[in-house]
């Protein structure tokens, strides 16, 4: 995004963010780092869950953030 920006192609930096929005959305549903480490988890690193007091993703959070990133094809 930054990369075509800086090279005068703007609305293809435009639509990568608004693109994006589904997915920055998913990765703020819980309190940080929950998300991220899941996110983390789901491209095939070993992240582990958070330590207390935070809790690990709701499965329905999860989800939500599985297929946003599988279609910007993260994972």
């Amino acid at each position: 995004m930054v990369h075509d920006f800086l090279n005068g192609n703007i609305e293809a930096s435009r639509k990568f963010q608004l693109d994006s929005l589904p997915l920055i959305s998913a990765l703020f549903s819980e309190v940080n780092p929950i998300p991220v480490k899941a996110a983390l988890n789901l491209m095939g690193y070993k992240f582990g869950i958070p330590r207390l007091p935070l809790t690990e993703i709701t499965d329905k959070a999860k989800l939500i953030l599985e297929n946003e990133m599988k279609k910007l094809n993260i994972i």
